[in-house]
């Protein structure tokens, strides 16, 4: 038996290269002082890199798949603004712009083409949403299924503006349009959504996946703070009481008085319009007479006033979304009267729907100041008063966070719930 394992080891040692340290030749020799035949380990069966009769592109290839963890930042917009948006996110993080082609085709259908690889990538979708909303939401789907369909790992949204989100909530026989279009956001691939002051904090419920709902107050007070000369003279002003709690966030940090203008008409609708008061087809016999319910009293507004003290000083309007202009023309109107000599109005998302510009450019209001969520250069054109800031740095932040697994506490350092 002495004899044989002798014999096993000196064939190794006879047909290994010389100066090899291999597994199996540390295991000859010490099986030559213990005098048995060496055993056959892993390591010993293991091939060296070395001494691999393997190519080396193949090894190449292995390493980089093994170390393929990176992240790949896409545009899903064919406009000019949202690529413009996608290349400052890029270029804040040293990456480039993924590779891909959005574009829509003669009979309407949006086709989306992916031009590089993404499998086992993190993948973040920049899309802004400009005024042709429905485009913009089946660009968005189209290019997260097309992602998920080539094994990305994680698909992302980066969505500064979540359409829809002012039908968050149930309008009499109308639907909550928001909790449909999240749902057809996780179908289509989407694992997290970053996006920036949901008009309702509780439509983060919609979501079967992580939202972090970022916030661009930030950036607003920085630019009252640098561009207002005299801002220690101004005041924050809710347009309606809904918006108190936001303009009182704008005030504390601000240390500034407040102002609430209460009896603006808030909504034009009238119950009579969808038919609830038409007498039913058949009348119903066997109702107790006692069962009725009391009338509910008709709300009335009442006439328009200012909480606040507004004389001789600079307003600052506050709000989440400038869409339709004509309530924020009127509650300039009324600062005027109030004894206001400059009126500032500050918002996140800046729609500017329909003849917005030129109501702007015609009203007391001297300037508008939006983020650039949503592309408004067109209106920027048409009305010198709107004013933009840039909140990219806080997106590109926030996705280099997510990609590194880091915490997102520090993007929302002194944030309460109210805000």
């Amino acid at each position: 038996m002495l004899d044989a394992g002798r014999e096993a080891a000196a064939l190794r040692s006879r047909f290994a290269p010389p100066g090899s340290k291999r597994g199996g030749g540390r295991a000859v020799s010490r099986s030559r002082e213990a005098g048995g035949a060496a055993p056959l380990t892993r390591e010993s069966l293991r091939p060296s890199h070395a001494s691999s009769s393997a190519p080396r592109g193949l090894h190449d290839s292995l390493a980089m798949n093994a170390a393929r963890s990176g992240y790949r930042v896409f545009s899903a917009n064919s406009t000019a603004a949202c690529t413009e948006l996608a290349k400052r996110i890029t270029e804040r993080l040293g990456a480039e712009l993924g590779k891909s082609v959005v574009y829509q085709e003669t009979n309407g259908e949006t086709r989306v083409e992916i031009k590089e690889s993404v499998r086992g990538q993190d993948i973040f979708i920049i899309q802004t949403i400009p005024r042709d909303v429905n485009t913009a939401v089946m660009e968005l789907l189209i290019m997260a299924y097309a992602l998920k369909t080539s094994c990305a790992r994680n698909i992302i949204g980066v969505i500064p503006y979540f359409p829809y989100s002012k039908q968050s909530k149930m309008r009499k026989r109308g639907s909550i349009v928001c909790k449909l279009l999240a749902s057809m956001l996780a179908k289509a691939g989407l694992t997290h959504i970053i996006t920036m002051d949901l008009h309702q904090k509780e439509i983060q419920g919609f979501f079967s996946f992580p939202v972090d709902n970022l916030r661009a107050s930030p950036f607003l007070l920085q630019y009252i703070q640098e561009e207002i000369p005299d801002y220690r003279n101004a005041v924050i002003v809710a347009k309606s009481p809904d918006a108190a709690k936001r303009a009182q966030s704008y005030a504390e940090r601000l240390r500034l008085g407040l102002a609430v203008i209460h009896g603006e008409a808030q909504c034009t609708e009238q119950d009579m319009d969808d038919g609830r008061h038409s007498p039913p087809m058949v009348k119903n016999a066997t109702v107790h007479p006692g069962l009725e319910l009391p009338l509910m009293m008709a709300k009335e507004k009442p006439p328009i006033t200012v909480v606040g003290d507004v004389g001789g000083r600079i307003a600052i309007i506050v709000d989440d979304i400038i869409d339709d202009v004509e309530s924020f023309v009127a509650a300039a109107e009324i600062l005027k009267e109030r004894g206001a000599y400059k009126i500032f109005v500050m918002a996140t998302h800046g729609l500017l729907s329909a003849d917005a510009p030129r109501l702007i450019e015609e009203s007391s209001i001297d300037e508008v100041v939006v983020t650039n969520t949503v592309p408004h250069e067109v209106q920027k054109l048409q009305c010198p008063k709107i004013k933009t800031v840039d909140i990219s740095l806080i997106l590109s932040e926030a996705i280099r966070r997510i990609h590194n697994g880091e915490s997102m506490a520090y993007l929302f350092r002194n944030i309460t719930v109210d805000d």
